[in-house]
């Protein structure tokens, strides 16, 4: 069985063990999406993580899909996360950012702007807006010369998030934003190239994939999906051939890697793993579901085949969580209340394990 704490080779960068920091909003960005000192502190924290992934960032201005969440659509932006990834390296860690397009899932009080989507159909549930929760808005359907654009504003991101320091990124194809509208079945009614079948909806995420991998390199690009999910009311039919056949396009791009969360039957998720021939990490848990990954999963998933697991609320509440693995130290819980208070309470304050003298 392969060991959680053992190196891994993830492209040009040697993993030291095989803990992920998966992503996480935390929406503490300042109100124009740039990064602050205390996510430069939050992150610098967690740099024992064998990669961190950031929390997702808007590539545009209308991708925007919370308040308070960072972006990579300005150089200003881009320049604001310096701090953050310098600060990472400093304390000895890798760190990519994710990328994330948030599509229907979003507000005009939030962006300014009606939000986009493959067609026009309203996520299921409220979103967050200035105000407060809101229900979410019925989007505007790009039109077909529009959809390639939203595609390369990923890749455009990316190039942003190099520059600024990061060491590659992550597509968020996963929990109901674009993209995964795009190959879900109910957000997207369409009847041009990108809509209808198979091949047709799972064009936009293998052109944002295409567009990013040139832009930063495909070793420096990776995705993140969740099969079968149906996170905001994005459902999808046929399942197992939609997702058979996105792998076999991002393995012929050559990605880094492809981040699978445990929102499938296992059965599935395996045949998954079968079918990608390069990195996978899994997350063993549902976003938000009532289990969280523990040594346990994680060790479970790398006896199934797992290269790298990522772990979500356990580093929210433990900084040092590779250390508590490492020694078989308690686990801290996370208080949900202060996911997205904003401030550094809670987000700050979790300390190190301390030894008893």
């Amino acid at each position: 069985m392969t060991a959680l704490l053992q190196p891994y080779r993830l492209g040009g960068l040697t993993l030291p063990n095989r803990v992920v920091m998966a992503p996480m909003s935390r929406v503490r960005a300042a109100a124009d999406g740039t990064a602050t000192p205390s996510m430069a502190a939050y992150y610098a924290q967690r740099a024992t993580a064998g990669l961190i992934i950031g929390e997702g960032a808007h590539p545009n201005a209308v991708g925007r899909s919370n308040p308070g969440t960072p972006g990579l659509h300005t150089e200003e932006a881009a320049a604001s996360w310096r701090p953050v990834t310098d600060a990472v390296h400093a304390n000895g860690g890798r760190i990519f950012a994710q990328i994330m397009h948030g599509g229907r899932v979003s507000h005009p009080d939030t962006t300014g702007t009606r939000p986009v989507g493959p067609s026009a159909v309203a996520a299921v549930g409220d979103v967050f807006t200035p105000a407060g929760p809101q229900p979410a808005p019925v989007p505007r359907a790009l039109e077909t010369e529009e959809v390639a654009p939203q595609a390369h504003s990923y890749a455009e991101a990316a190039r942003r998030a190099v520059r600024a320091g990061f060491d590659g990124v992550e597509l968020h194809g996963a929990n109901g934003y674009l993209i995964s509208q795009f190959l879900s079945s109910e957000a997207n009614l369409r009847t041009d190239v990108y809509g209808g079948s198979v091949a047709n909806r799972i064009r936009f995420a293998v052109e944002a994939a295409a567009a990013t991998a040139d832009a930063v390199g495909a070793d420096r690009t990776g995705v993140r999906l969740s099969p079968g999910s149906a996170f905001w009311g994005a459902s999808e039919t046929d399942v197992p051939e939609l997702y058979a056949a996105l792998l076999r396009e991002l393995a012929r791009l050559g990605v880094a890697y492809v981040h699978l969360e445990a929102t499938a039957p296992d059965e599935l998720l395996l045949d998954l793993r079968r079918a990608w021939p390069s990195t996978l990490i899994m997350n063993p848990s549902v976003p938000m579901g009532p289990e969280q990954v523990d040594r346990a999963a994680a060790d479970r998933w790398l006896g199934l085949g797992a290269d790298l697991i990522s772990f979500g609320r356990a580093f929210i509440s433990n900084p040092d969580l590779v250390e508590r693995l490492r020694a078989g130290l308690p686990v801290e819980p996370v208080d949900e209340a202060v996911y997205y208070q904003g401030g550094d309470q809670g987000y700050l304050t979790y300390p190190a394990y301390r030894y008893s003298a």
